[in-house]
């Protein structure tokens, strides 16, 4: 599933087993941003983990943080 978010971010998710695992990509790539996959027991709550981790991201880069 494609959506798009926070800040330009788009959330991916799919199942895997038993949960479902979301993560953020920039549009037009396919790789997860960062490298982070974020686990919920439901499609619901990993991409609600997806958008809210892309909101702190994006609030950091703002602020100039690195990390």
């Amino acid at each position: 599933m494609n959506a798009m978010s926070e800040a330009g971010f788009e959330v991916r998710s799919e199942a895997r087993g038993p949960h479902w695992v979301a993560w953020v990509t920039r549009p037009g790539e396919n790789a997860p941003y960062q490298s982070v996959l974020l686990v919920g027991a439901t499609q619901e709550e990993a991409e609600a983990r997806a958008r809210e981790w892309a909101a702190r991201t994006a609030a950091q880069a703002g602020r100039g943080a690195s990390s």
